[in-house]
């Protein structure tokens, strides 16, 4: 795995030397964040279900301001913090440990908050991509935008509470459901 673009093109990212972490494809992250292109340049972004931090380290290569990375594996967490070095990334981020429900609740209840520009999301391809979406409804901005990672022969809702699916990019076995808010 490599950043794609940016800053920090080029540099190679750890990847986990355990089973049942499904790190985003390069060419998967190239497809997002050539749709994602006009929203980046300084956007806060929120990385859930972050595994090896690649689509947060990828947001802050391109522009980014600031990346909350929320990741409940400690080994995972670890292995963000080593990406993020090994960039030579040293502000602009945090890292949540916990599940992205309990993180999404925490970032609402902190007196700080301040909605994000964009939301990441690659939960298991097996977790029901509604659910993930009523937690990030709360936390993304009036004219944000949430993008779910799924499993292409899963789909997800067209709509879920104040969601609406603006697109769906499809990309091998995979797919990307892009959400904003009704109007």
């Amino acid at each position: 795995m490599r950043v794609i673009a940016g800053s920090l093109k080029g540099r190679r990212l750890k990847t986990p030397t355990w089973p049942g972490l499904r790190p985003t494809s390069d060419k998967l992250r190239e497809t997002l964040f050539n749709v994602l292109a006009p929203r980046i340049a300084g956007a806060r972004v929120l990385d859930g279900y972050a595994g090896t931090g690649a689509l947060g380290i990828e947001a802050l290569s391109r522009g980014a301001v600031g990346v909350t990375f929320i990741e409940h594996d400690r080994r995972a967490q670890a292995l963000i913090a080593e990406n993020l070095v090994h960039c030579g990334i040293e502000n602009g981020y945090a890292i949540i440990r916990a599940t992205v429900a309990r993180g999404l609740d925490t970032l609402r209840a902190h007196p700080a908050f301040a909605p994000f520009d964009i939301v990441l999301l690659d939960p298991p391809y097996d977790e029901p991509a509604d659910a993930v979406l009523t937690g990030a409804e709360a936390v993304v901005a009036p004219d944000g935008l949430v993008v779910v990672e799924h499993a292409r022969n899963r789909p997800t809702p067209e709509s879920t509470g104040g969601l609406v699916r603006l697109r769906q990019v499809i990309s091998g076995h995979s797919a990307l459901s892009l959400y904003e808010r009704k109007r």
